[in-house]
């Protein structure tokens, strides 16, 4: 009996040595040491107009606004939803929430989802490629939400606080960045395809539309089904269509696409990086499982 307790202690000083350490991060906005820009101004916090108060207040702890007056508080409603998306429901509840921070040229898009859990939909890199398409380039952005929501709403909130912030978005690519997030949402989801592969899918189609600008809705079809056999992705006749539409009304916007190029490039090696780390934990999580399944078989052995 000595011999199995010892056994035993050996075995949950392996699983502990298996177990991955997690690692804490925290969220920008003006408490990163960095201060208030003032060429900006208060980074906006933009809540879903649905929430409770109380709700309000978990949206505000996970955004780290530990001080009202240091950052410009907005909600956003149904009213807004259709403002900047076409067929927009006026009376759609609105509860991710999110706080945007702007920054100078050139330094991107940050995108981080505080509260991952609760964004049950749209990852960071579909708002990335969303708010490109709509037009926002340079800001950190925070998403959050005080219960499961697919995350849809926060768009919205960035785009108007994008706008209150002194900027003018074109209604006609805000609308196309929704339809992006709805076509990217049921990929993932209806699709079946795994959500960064998806981001990847639409990230290097609007790749080769910036370097390639086609001029014809053909032309676009050729890229998308390229893309989809590089990536060996396959889409039923209907997901493959609305994908083609997507793009080819992407094609047609008023984008400056060598500027978009460099921005996409970006966003692609981000993706990459993040596909990487998946594959990794799968290999991680595939030895996790095969120990455990060797450790069951060996405490059958001893009591047999």
């Amino acid at each position: 009996m000595k011999k199995n307790i010892l056994h035993i202690g050996t075995i949950l000083l392996a699983c502990s040595l298996l177990m991955p350490t997690a690692a804490l991060a925290s969220t920008g906005g003006s408490t990163t040491g960095e201060g208030i820009n003032e060429k900006f101004g208060l980074p906006i916090v933009v809540y879903g107009a649905d929430l409770s108060e109380a709700e309000k207040q978990s949206v505000r702890e996970s955004l780290d606004v530990a001080d009202v007056t240091e950052v410009e508080e907005i909600s956003v409603t149904g009213k807004d939803l259709v403002k900047y998306i076409k067929d927009g429901d006026v009376s759609a509840r609105m509860y991710s929430s999110a706080k945007i921070t702007r920054k100078d040229a050139g330094e991107g898009l940050v995108i981080d989802i505080v509260t991952e859990d609760n964004i049950t939909q749209v990852t960071s890199e579909m708002y990335a490629n969303a708010m490109l398409t709509a037009g926002i380039e340079d800001a950190t952005v925070e998403v959050a939400a005080p219960k499961k929501v697919t995350g849809h709403s926060a768009l919205v909130g960035i785009y108007k606080a994008y706008e209150v912030s002194g900027e003018t978005l074109d209604p006609e690519r805000t609308d196309v960045a929704n339809e992006e997030l709805s076509v990217a949402t049921n990929l993932a989801n209806k699709a079946g395809i795994d959500e960064a592969k998806v981001s990847e899918l639409l990230t290097e189609i609007k790749k080769e539309i910036a370097e390639q600008n086609p001029a014809t809705k053909e032309e676009v079809e050729k890229i998308v089904q390229e893309q989809l056999s590089k990536l060996k992705i396959e889409l039923n006749d209907k997901d493959r269509q609305m994908l083609i539409d997507l793009m080819d009304r992407i094609r047609q916007l008023d984008i400056d696409f060598s500027k978009w190029s460099d921005q996409l490039n970006d966003l692609s090696k981000t993706i990459e990086d993040k596909i990487g780390n998946i594959v990794d934990n799968e290999g991680f999580w595939e030895s996790v499982k095969n120990f455990f399944k060797n450790l069951i078989d060996s405490i059958r052995s001893w009591f047999n």
